[in-house]
C-alpha cells in the first residue's frame, strides 16, 4: 500500500453508552513531520487500557475515538530526517507515539516518563490533532517510538509485545529479575502471562498468584515454578519474606485485596511494583506503616517502557523463541474481543487482524 492511497479510517467509539459497539469512521492523521514514520497497520492487540478508555473508567474520552496501542504493520512513508527505517520495513508502535525529546527523562532513555508525552490514542498534538489508535488502517509516529520487528517474530505475536510485553519487561529488568531472584506475579492475564514468560526467560524463580483455578495448568505450561491460589485462607503465610520482586498486573483491586499479606511475602527491601491501573475510583487497598517497616519493603510503579528496553525485549523473544498465548480475530470483531476481555474470558491476549483494506 503506497502512502498516497492510504485512507485513514478505523473502528471508533462514538457513543460512550455503547462502549464496545464501534463504528467505522474516517479521521485526520497526525500532521506529517520530517522525523515521522507512516505505517499501514496489519495487526493490533486488545489491551485493558482500551476497555478503561472506552468505558470512561479513566475519564472522559475525546470523541470520536479509535483506540488500540499494540500495533504492527509495514512502513509506507518516512520523513526526510528519519534514519532508522525505510519503506517496506515491518515495525511496531506501542502506547506512546511522541515526547518532547529534550527533557532529562528523554535524554536518559526514560522517554516513557516524559511530562509532555503523547499517548497513541486519546491524546492531542499542539496543532489540535487528536491521536487515534490501532483499530485502524494506518498510523503516523515519531521514529523514536517506532520499533523494528525481528524477522523471526510473527506480526501476530509481536503486536501484544508492544504494550503488554513491554509494560512488564521494563520493571522486571529495572528491578533485577534474573538468576537467584524470586519473582512474584499478581494477576495472570495478558500482562501477567507475559511477566511469567519474561521472568522465566531471564532466569528467575517464578511465583504466580491467581484466584482462578481454571488457569493453573496454563500457568504451569507458561513456566511458573509455583502457582499459589489466592482464594485460599492464609495463602501468604508459608511465603513470608520469600520474594525479591512482586509485580502486580491487576487492574481491579477493590477493598477485599489483602495488600498487607502480599507485602509480607517480600524479602528485606523487596519491591512491590504495580503496572496495572484500575478505574479512577478503584484505589489501592489501605495499608498501614506496619505493612512496610518490618521488612523495609518498597512500593512503586512502572509506566510502559523505553525504546531501549523494547529492543532488548524483542531480542529476548527472538533469541529464546518466546511466543505469547493469543487469540486472533478479524478487526471487525473487536467489540467481541473487548467484551470478553472485560469479562475475563480471554486466554490470554486478543489480537485483531486488519480487514478495512
Amino acid at each position: 500500500m503506497s502512502s498516497d492511497k492510504i485512507q485513514f479510517k478505523g473502528y471508533a467509539l462514538t457513543d460512550p453508552s455503547k462502549w464496545h459497539d464501534l463504528k467505522v469512521i474516517e479521521f485526520k492523521p497526525k500532521t506529517f513531520a520530517p522525523e515521522d514514520v507512516e505505517i499501514a497497520i496489519t495487526h493490533c492487540g486488545v489491551c485493558g487500557s482500551d476497555v478503561h478508555t472506552l468505558t470512561q473508567g479513566w475519564g472522559e474520552s475525546k470523541l470520536p475515538l479509535v483506540v488500540g496501542h499494540e500495533i504492527v504493520g509495514t512502513v509506507t512513508r518516512v520523513g526526510d530526517k528519519v534514519t532508522e527505517f525505510k519503506t517496506g520495513d515491518r515495525v511496531g508502535v506501542g502506547a506512546q507515539r511522541g515526547s518532547c525529546l529534550q527533557c532529562r527523562e528523554c535524554t536518559d532513555d526514560y522517554e516513557n516518563y516524559c511530562l509532555k508525552g503523547i499517548d497513541t490514542y486519546n491524546s492531542q498534538y499542539p496543532d489540535g490533532v487528536v491521536t487515534q489508535g490501532g483499530y485502524s488502517t494506518a498510523i503516523r509516529a515519531h521514529e523514536r517510538f517506532v520499533f523494528p520487528i525481528p524477522d523471526e517474530i510473527e506480526s501476530r505475536h509481536a503486536a501484544s509485545m508492544m504494550c503488554a510485553g513491554l509494560t512488564v519487561y521494563s520493571p522486571l529488568k529495572t528491578h533485577g529479575a534474573g538468576p537467584g531472584k524470586k519473582v512474584g506475579i499478581m494477576g495472570i492475564g495478558g500482562l501477567g502471562h507475559y511477566a511469567i514468560l519474561w521472568a522465566k526467560a531471564m532466569g528467575a524463580e517464578v511465583y504466580a498468584f491467581t484466584h482462578d483455578e481454571s488457569k493453573v495448568e496454563d500457568i504451569k505450561k507458561m513456566g511458573a515454578d509455583h502457582v499459589i491460589n489466592t482464594g485460599k485462607k492464609d495463602f501468604a503465610k508459608n511465603l513470608t519474606r520469600t520474594l525479591d520482586i512482586l509485580l502486580s498486573t491487576r487492574d481491579v483491586f477493590g477493598d477485599s485485596t489483602p495488600l498487607g499479606e502480599y507485602l509480607s511475602m517480600l524479602y528485606v527491601h523487596g519491591r512491590f511494583v504495580t503496572v496495572g491501573i484500575p478505574d479512577a475510583d478503584d484505589t489501592l487497598p489501605a495499608i498501614h506503616a506496619f505493612d512496610l517497616v518490618p521488612n523495609g519493603c518498597l512500593l512503586g510503579g512502572s509506566k510502559i517502557g523505553s525504546k531501549k528496553e523494547c529492543l532488548e525485549m524483542l531480542e529476548l523473544a527472538r533469541s529464546k523463541d518466546i511466543k505469547p498465548w493469543i487469540e486472533e480475530l478479524p478487526m471487525r470483531e473487536v467489540g467481541k474481543a473487548l467484551q470478553n476481555l472485560k469479562d475475563n474470558k480471554v486466554r490470554y491476549r486478543y489480537v485483531v487482524k486488519q480487514d478495512l483494506v
